[in-house]
């Protein structure tokens, strides 16, 4: 893969990954999850826990290093909108 290739692929996965965070903190603050879907995260963290076991295959050192970060933003607001409910 060319470096030009891959630094594509590091510059998809850090936006993609960090648009998470603005509703990760804002939950984490508010405490609210109201208008958050819990079926929509629930399929969505089982999605992106299936890209991280599709770049681990595939070996993809920006969709392994993507997902892991997505998932664990993804656990967060999953957990806080179980938690608050």
């Amino acid at each position: 893969m060319t470096d030009f290739t891959q630094n594509i692929g590091f510059l998809a996965a850090i936006l993609t990954t960090i648009a998470f965070m603005p509703q990760a903190i804002k939950i984490y603050k508010t405490k609210s999850v109201k208008d958050i879907s819990l079926t929509m995260w629930f399929i969505f963290s089982v999605g992106v826990f299936l890209w991280l076991i599709y770049g681990i295959l595939i070996m993809s050192i920006p969709v392994i290093l993507a997902n892991i970060v997505t998932l664990v933003l993804s656990l967060f607001i999953l957990f806080f909108k179980i938690k608050y409910s």
